[in-house]
């Protein structure tokens, strides 16, 4: 049964029941999901996310990092409970008596599943197909008018027996719907106690069926389930692919606000459109991208780690889906004007005379035949040149984030030893004796050395940060490196003669005071030029 149509029988079974049904519905945590307009599926949105999707990590792999739907996106889009109990429970071998007890429905004593077509029948969902000519609002104006007649209009017994029925069809058909018509008796279980129906946490297990009909085969195209889901995560995630309609803003769940943009291209062309639209998105228009990949599984400690080990990883299978289709394309257009040639070439040597009598030109023709396979193929090699440029230039760039990882960890090692020479400076001020006077002048020079090199190596970081994304090779940047590090190594020789220097002249002031009385030097937070350092 096809999505759309499947929400059309759910829906037109919400439609029908009594206001009293639609109360309890809306208690149970339900209720949002029907007031969702009826959106337009987009295949091609769907495979393409599916193309992204990385079973190892349960995340979407883009060429900016993982990308994973959560909870918080759940409840958000489809307005479903996200905290409860757990939709979990006892699998039985066989449901023979349980359906007939709790639906009231003849099914075969070896199987797990519901008649589909009995199900349908007993919401009075008869007449399921849609008229020649008939409207969507016709047609489920119509579903909704057949149904009512067969459902009890006041609580008691048959009212307990309706619902089950149509939650069955809901949460089979719709909300975790499998490939193909089956309805499930898995669900019986828990709504054998109506009134308890509403304590599960269905979003979370929503969201745990959807990553398991994304990891399904690779063979599969499509998705199960609410389709809307990710369709409207995509639009709320990834705006620049610009496959919607913000018709309704304002509206919650905010699956209401959005309807599928029409596209009436071929379903092949749309999808080759959104692979190069993913492959060459603007990450910074990425929503919510700030928290990276906090919420995948990784064993990196930090964001730069984890965006390395991702590119290493990840890094030819995002980048390379555009280059392929592009060599791909030369390649057929290759061939196509090759076999054109050939033919032109066969046709010019057995028919010369026919073609000569019609005023037509098979040199000339083969000529530019000629000339158009030539321009082909040299498309083609320009392609594969490029493709080798890319990976060089990749290559390049793990080189600079290993190296830029090197020096963010001297540099931490330098901020730590500012700060832990900063909190003795600051101990020793409040015990200093005239004895301790030249340990804090000793310790204030190496705190002042310690900063130096923290601010260098956190200058060169960034140096490396700019050259890389500044640059295609490796020249500029290895320059850009080079010329950071030889200043660094230029000033650090003055560097050390100065505060020796420095050292000498204090040591010189503290012996002469020592003789002339013992006065104290000044607070070391008085002197200039040590406020700037930080260390105060």
């Amino acid at each position: 049964m096809r999505a759309r149509v499947s929400w059309t029988l759910v829906l037109a079974a919400f439609l029908a029941l009594p206001p009293f049904q639609r109360e309890r519905v809306d208690e149970m945590g339900f209720g949002q999901v029907f007031r969702i307009e009826r959106m337009r599926v987009d295949p091609a949105l769907t495979q393409a996310l599916r193309s992204r999707w990385d079973t190892e990590a349960s995340a979407f792999a883009f060429p900016w990092g993982h990308m994973i739907p959560s909870l918080e996106d759940v409840s958000r889009i489809t307005g479903l409970r996200v905290y409860g109990r757990a939709v979990s429970g006892y699998t039985y071998p066989c449901y023979h008596d349980l359906t007939e007890r709790l639906l009231d429905l003849p099914m075969e004593r070896r199987s797990s599943l519901v008649p589909r077509v009995a199900l349908q029948e007993s919401l009075g969902l008869f007449e399921a197909e849609k008229n020649a000519g008939e409207t969507e609002d016709g047609y489920l104006e119509r579903l909704a008018r057949v149904s009512r007649r067969e459902l009890a209009s006041e609580p008691g017994p048959q009212a307990d027996l309706d619902l089950r029925r149509f939650l069955v069809l809901f949460l089979s058909r719709l909300l975790f719907a499998t490939r193909g018509d089956a309805v499930h008796c898995r669900f019986l279980p828990l709504l054998a106690d109506l009134g308890e129906v509403g304590g599960y946490a269905w979003g979370a297990a929503f969201l745990a069926h959807q990553f398991d009909g994304l990891s399904a085969s690779e063979r599969q195209t499509s998705t199960s389930g609410f389709y809307p889901f990710l369709q409207v995560w995509a639009y709320l995630h990834l705006p620049a692919l610009r496959r919607w309609e913000l018709t309704r803003p304002g509206l919650v769940p905010i699956a209401r606000r959005w309807d599928s943009r029409r596209d009436t291209r071929h379903l092949a062309d749309q999808l080759e459109h959104l692979q190069e639209a993913i492959d060459s998105y603007p990450y910074l228009d990425v929503e919510n991208w700030e928290r990276k990949g906090k919420g995948v599984r990784s064993d990196a400690t930090t964001d730069d780690a984890y965006l390395q080990a991702y590119a290493l990883k990840y890094g030819g299978k995002v980048y390379k889906s555009s280059r392929h289709q592009d060599q791909e394309a030369a390649q057929r257009q290759v061939t196509e004007l090759q076999s054109e040639l050939e033919r032109v070439r066969g046709a010019g040597t057995g028919g010369a005379s026919s073609s000569r009598s019609a005023g037509g030109s098979p040199s000339l023709m083969e000529a530019r035949l000629a000339g158009a396979v030539l321009r082909a193929e040299e498309a083609q090699r320009h392609l594969e040149e490029r493709e080798r440029d890319l990976e060089l230039t990749h290559e390049h760039v793990m080189t600079l984030q290993s190296e830029r990882d090197r020096q963010c960890v001297r540099a931490e090692a330098a901020e730590a030893r500012v700060a832990e020479m900063t909190q003795e400076l600051a101990t020793l001020r409040v015990q200093r004796t005239p004895r301790d006077q030249e340990e804090v002048t000793r310790l204030h020079a190496e705190l002042l050395a310690q900063q130096t090199l923290a601010r260098s190596l956190q200058q060169i970081v960034t140096d490396i940060g700019r050259s890389r994304s500044r640059s295609r090779s490796g020249v500029s940047v290895s320059r850009a490196t080079g010329a950071s590090v030889g200043q660094y190594l230029a000033g650090s020789s003055s560097r050390r003669r100065n505060e020796e220097e420095e050292r000498r002249r204090q040591g010189e002031g503290s012996a002469h005071e020592g003789r002339g009385g013992g006065e104290m030097l000044p607070p070391p937070d008085r002197r200039e030029g040590f406020g700037e350092s930080g260390g105060g």
